[in-house]
C-alpha cells in the first residue's frame, strides 16, 4: 500500500518540520464480544479517536499521519473538517498548510488482528473467553490510532477505553474505571510503538516493590502479572516476581536512575510473535514461558533472562530512545547484554555465560556469515528493513560486542557511563556518538576507533592458536593467528584470555594450568607470557568467552577434543569448545558425522542442560541438513540408539531424563523406538521417573503422527483430552506432519493461499508441513514456492510473509538444482521488496552451506 512503509528519508524530513506535544486516544472495545464484524463481511473493527497537538517549525508546509485501518469517519484539522476520501489513502493522512501550533483529530474503525500485529484478538477454544493485547514495534501503533509513528516524534499520552462489562483493560500508566470508561494517567514522553494495552478477563496477580535510596528517599512500584484464565493454574507468578524485584534491585544499584515510569504489569498472552516486549508499565511476553508441564533449569533461566532483557529496556530504549532504527542496538544489544549480566549477579542462574556463550552466539554467528551481514550500526532505509533487523547481529553480537567493551573500557567506566548517559538524554533520542562521548569521558578509551572496528563493520574473526615446541617439550612461541572473511576482511583488536589445558599425571580431567590474558590485534600476535609453558593438550583461545570470535583449534587441541571432550571440567571452557565444533561443521571443516559422534560419546556427561539442549538441536540439524545423504539412516538410527541409551541411564526425575526423552522423541523412527513412544503414551511402556504429562505426550505424538502412526483420530482423541490453545496449536501442527500428499496439499493452501489462520496456526502449520523423513513428499512444493512469495509479500502482513517465506523455503530438497532454482527467482525478480530479496538470498545461503557441508561429510566417508 503506498506510504505504508515509511522511509528514513521522510522521518528525517518529518521530524525536523515537527514535534508533538501530546495525545489523547479514545478507544472503544467492545465490539470484541459478540457476532458483530466489519462492513459487508470486511474485517472485525472497532473505534478509534485520536486527538493530536503538534507544532510545525515552518507555518504553511505540509506534512502527514499514520493510520492503516479499513475505513475513516471523520479527519478535523484546526477546527477544519477534512473530506476522508481525500486525505486518507489507507495508510497516511495528508496534512497541508499546517499553523505553528495545530490540533488533529481523527475518528476511524481500526481492524483487529490475527497476525499478532497492533489490536490482536484471541478466543481462547477453552471457555470461549476474548482476550485483547498490543504489539506495535517497529510501526504498528498505526494500526489502533492515527499518529507520527516513528520513534524520534515522542509525546505524552492520555488513554482512555471503553470495553465490554466485566473486563479489566491495562495500559502503560495506572487506569480507574469511572462510569464505563477506563481512563489512564498520563504517561511520560515516549515513542509510539512502546504505547500498549491488554483487556480481557485475564486472571491478575499483584504484588509491590520498594526500595529506600542513601538519601532516604523510597520508591514504590506497584507489580503485577497477568495470564488468560485457563493458564491460571500452571502460572507460577511468584517466581515471576522474584525475578523482577532481583532485577530492579539490580538496575537501582548500578543506575542510578528510579524505574520512571510508576507501576509495572508483566502480561503473559497468547499467539504473540515475539519473545516479549518492553513497553513500560505493561512489559507483554509470549505466554509459553507459563510452563504447562515439567521443565528443566533452562526454561526458566530463559524466562528470567528474558524478564531481565525488557526490564533493561526501560532505560536503554524507553526513557532514552534511538532517533531511527539504524541505531536499534542502543537499546536491544544493551538489554541482551544486560540480560545475561543482571541474571548471573542478581539471580540463582549464575551460570548464565555459559548459556550465552553456547546459545546466544551461536545466533550472532549465524547471522554474521549470512549475505544480510551488517553492522552492528545498521543501515535502516525503512520500516521493512527495520522489521528484519531485529536479529542475531542486532541482539546477540551487539551484546557479546559490550560485554567485549566492558573488557576493553573496565566494568566501572562502562556503569559510570551508563548513568550519566541516563541523565544527559531523559525521555530524548540519541544517535551513537552520545553514547560514545559519555564512555570516552569516563574511560580515557579512544572510542570511535573501537567503534570503528566493532560496531560499524559486518563479519566476524577467526582466532587459531600456533604452538611451537622448544627441544625440552616446552611452549617455544604461541600465537593467535587472526583472519577474516574476504567480504568482510576486517580484522579487529580483541581482548582474549588463552587458556592451556592438560590432565594430571595419572590422568583425569582436562584442567588449565596457564591462562594469559593480551589484546589481539593483526594478523598474528605473540602471546609471551606463555613461552616456557609446558606443552598443553588443548589451546583454549577466547577462554572465559570475553570477545566475540570464531574460536579454532591447532591439530592437537582438536585431537584432545575428539578423544576427551568430556573431561574438559570447567562448564564454560566445554561449552565454548562445543561451540568451536559447531562452527567447524557449518563452515565444512568438520565432517557433520564427526560432530554427531561426538555428541553420542560426549553429551551424556554435559552438566549444563542449556547447553545438553543445544547439543540436541545442533545434531538434529547436523542430521537433517549437513550431512551426507547416504549416510542419514545410519546416523538417525545411530542418534535413535544413543537417546534411548542416556534416557533409560539418566536420573529418574531428573532434567536430564526429561531433556533426553524430548530428543529420543524428535529422532525416533525406527519401528521399535515408535512402538516404546506409542506405549509410553498408553501406559503399557515405562521409563522410572519420567513423568509423561500432556506437553510430553504431544512431544511424543509428533513423531508418531510424522511416521504415520498417529492418524487423524488419535489426533483428535488427544486434542478432546486437551482442548486448550496449546493444544490446538500441538494438533495442528500434528495434522500437518501426517505423510500425505493430501495433507501437505491442505497445509499448503491453509497456508498460502488463504488467511483464515491466526498467526499462531499459521506457524504450527509450516512447522509440520517440512519434515527431514519427508523430502519426497514435499518435493512438488520447490518450484511452487518460487511462483507465490512475491504475492504473499505483497498481499498479507510482514509477519505472515517472513513466517511463509522462511519457513516454506524448499531447504529439504538440498540439490544444485534448488540452489539454481533459487538463483534463477533472484535474478528475475531484481526489483522485488529488498525485506523478500533479504530473506530469500539468507535461505539461499543456508542452503549452499549446507551442500558444502554435505560434500565434505561424503569425504569423510570415502576416505574412511
Amino acid at each position: 500500500m503506498p506510504g505504508e512503509n515509511l522511509s528514513r528519508d521522510e522521518a528525517q524530513e518529518r521530524a525536523a518540520l515537527l514535534s508533538v506535544d501530546g495525545y489523547e486516544v479514545s478507544l472503544d472495545l467492545r465490539s470484541a464480544v459478540g457476532d458483530a464484524g466489519g462492513p459487508a463481511g470486511g474485517p472485525r473493527t472497532f473505534r478509534s479517536v485520536t486527538t493530536i497537538r503538534f507544532r510545525c517549525a515552518e507555518p504553511g508546509a505540509g506534512s502527514f499521519a499514520d493510520l492503516i485501518a479499513p475505513s475513516v469517519t471523520a479527519v478535523s484539522l484546526n477546527g477544519k473538517d477534512l473530506d476522508p476520501s481525500e486525505v486518507f489513502d489507507g495508510s497516511r493522512i495528508v496534512l497541508d498548510d499546517l499553523a505553528a501550533e495545530n490540533e488533529l483529530v481523527v475518528d476511524a474503525q481500526c481492524a483487529y488482528s490475527r497476525t499478532g500485529e497492533g489490536m490482536h484478538r484471541f478466543v481462547d477454544p477453552e471457555d470461549g473467553e476474548i482476550y485483547l493485547y498490543t504489539q506495535y514495534e517497529p510501526a504498528d501503533s498505526r494500526r489502533v490510532f492515527a499518529n507520527f509513528e516513528q520513534p524520534d516524534l515522542k509525546a505524552p499520552f492520555r488513554f482512555e477505553v471503553r470495553a465490554p462489562e466485566g473486563w479489566v483493560v491495562w495500559s502503560n500508566g495506572v487506569g480507574e474505571l469511572t462510569d464505563g470508561v477506563w481512563r489512564f494517567a498520563e504517561t511520560k514522553p515516549i515513542s509510539t510503538y512502546i504505547t500498549a494495552f491488554a483487556a480481557g478477563p485475564y486472571h491478575y496477580v499483584t504484588d509491590t516493590y520498594e526500595r529506600v535510596f542513601e538519601d532516604g528517599t523510597r520508591l514504590e512500584i506497584p507489580l503485577g502479572a497477568m495470564c488468560r484464565k485457563g493458564l491460571a493454574p500452571y502460572f507460577d507468578s511468584d517466581d515471576v516476581f522474584l525475578i523482577t524485584k532481583q532485577g530492579l534491585d539490580f538496575f537501582h544499584d548500578h543506575f542510578d536512575y528510579p524505574y520512571p515510569f510508576g507501576k509495572y504489569d508483566q502480561a503473559f498472552v497468547p499467539e504473540y510473535n515475539l519473545g516479549a516486549m518492553e513497553n513500560p508499565g505493561l512489559v507483554t511476553f509470549r505466554e509459553e514461558f507459563i510452563f504447562r508441564g515439567k521443565v528443566t533449569r533452562a526454561s526458566y533461566e530463559r524466562r528470567a533472562n528474558v524478564i531481565l532483557h525488557e526490564m533493561a529496556h526501560m532505560w536503554f530504549g524507553d526513557l532514552v530512545t534511538m532517533v531511527w532504527w539504524d541505531d536499534l542496538w542502543l537499546k536491544e544489544s544493551f538489554a541482551d547484554f544486560m540480560g545475561s549480566f543482571s541474571m548471573v549477579e542478581a539471580t540463582r542462574f549464575t551460570n548464565g555465560w555459559v548459556t550465552f556463550a553456547n546459545n546466544r552466539k551461536s545466533w550472532a554467528y549465524r547471522a554474521d556469515q549470512l549475505p544480510s551481514t551488517h553492522p552492528v550500526t545498521a543501515d535502516i532505509r525503512d520500516l521493512e528493513d527495520a522489521k528484519l533487523n531485529f536479529d542475531g547481529i542486532t541482539y546477540a553480537k551487539g551484546a557479546s560486542v559490550l560485554k567485549q567493551l566492558v573488557a576493553y573500557v573496565g566494568r566501572d567506566a562502562f556503569l559510570e557511563g551508563a548513568r550519566r548517559y541516563f541523565k544527559r538524554n531523559a525521555y530524548g533520542n540519541t544517535k551513537l556518538g552520545d553514547l560514545l562521548s559519555v564512555l570516552e569521558e569516563t574511560s580515557g578509551r579512544d572510542m570511535v576507533s573501537w567503534s570503528r572496528a566493532w560496531l560499524q563493520t559486518a563479519g566476524v574473526n577467526s582466532l587459531t592458536p600456533q604452538v611451537l615446541l622448544a627441544a625440552d617439550g616446552r611452549i617455544d612461541e604461541l600465537a593467535v593467528v587472526q583472519e577474516a572473511a574476504e567480504s568482510h576482511p576486517e580484522l579487529r583488536p580483541h581482548r582474549v584470555a588463552i587458556g592451556l589445558y592438560r590432565r594430571g599425571a595419572e590422568g583425569g580431567a582436562l584442567e588449565r594450568y596457564a591462562r594469559a590474558e593480551v589484546d589481539v590485534d593483526g594478523p598474528r600476535t605473540v602471546v609471551g607470557e606463555l613461552a616456557g609453558a609446558e606443552a598443553p593438550e588443548l589451546v583454549l583461545v577466547n577462554d572465559d568467552d570475553l570477545t566475540y570470535c570464531k574460536i579454532r583449534f591447532d591439530a592437537g587441541s582438536l585431537d584432545t577434543l575428539r578423544a576427551g571432550l568430556g573431561d574438559v571440567c570447567d562448564p564454560l571452557a566445554r561449552a565454548l569448545c562445543w561451540s568451536a565444533l559447531w562452527n567447524l561443521t557449518r563452515d565444512a571443516l568438520l565432517p557433520a558425522r564427526d560432530f554427531v559422534d561426538l555428541v553420542l560419546r560426549f553429551a551424556g556427561r554435559e552438566s549444563d542442560i542449556g547447553v545438553l539442549q543445544m547439543l540436541h538441536a545442533w545434531a538434529g540439524s547436523a542430521l537433517t541438513h549437513y550431512a551426507a545423504p547416504e549416510w542419514r539412516q545410519t546416523g538417525g538410527r545411530l542418534l535413535a540408539e544413543g537417546a534411548l541409551r542416556e534416557l533409560r541411564a539418566a536420573e529418574a526425575g531428573s532434567q536430564h531424563q526429561l531433556t533426553w526423552a524430548r530428543f529420543f522423541a524428535s529422532v525416533a523412527s525406527g519401528e521399535g523406538d515408535l512402538a516404546l513412544l506409542r506405549g509410553l503414551l498408553a501406559g503399557t511402556e515405562k521409563v522410572d521417573g519420567l513423568d509423561v504429562d500432556q506437553e510430553l505426550r504431544w512431544a511424543f505424538l509428533e513423531p508418531l503422527a510424522t511416521h504415520g502412526v498417529a492418524d487423524e483420530a488419535m489426533l483428535a482423541a488427544e486434542l478432546a483430552r486437551d482442548d486448550t490453545a496449546s493444544g490446538k496449536r500441538h494438533q495442528v501442527r500434528c495434522l500437518a506432519a501426517r505423510p500425505s500428499a493430501a495433507v501437505k496439499a491442505q497445509a499448503w493452501v491453509s497456508v498460502v493461499e488463504s488467511d483464515t489462520m491466526s498467526n499462531a496456526l499459521v506457524e504450527a502449520t509450516i512447522a509440520g508441513f517440512g519434515r527431514p523423513s519427508q523430502r519426497e513428499l514435499v518435493a512438488p512444493y520447490a518450484a511452487k514456492y518460487f511462483e507465490v512469495i512475491e504475492r504473499v509479500w505483497a498481499e498479507r502482513s510482514i509477519q505472515i510473509g517472513m513466517d511463509v517465506v522462511r519457513g516454506l523455503f524448499p531447504s529439504l530438497q538440498d540439490s544444485p538444482g534448488t540452489l539454481d532454482a533459487t538463483d534463477a527467482w533472484l535474478a528475475a525478480h531484481e526489483k522485488a521488496a529488498p525485506a523478500l530479496r533479504r530473506l530469500v538470498l539468507e535461505a539461499r545461503d543456508d542452503l549452499a552451506r549446507a551442500l558444502r557441508a554435505q560434500a565434505c561429510d561424503a569425504a569423510a566417508e570415502a576416505t574412511a
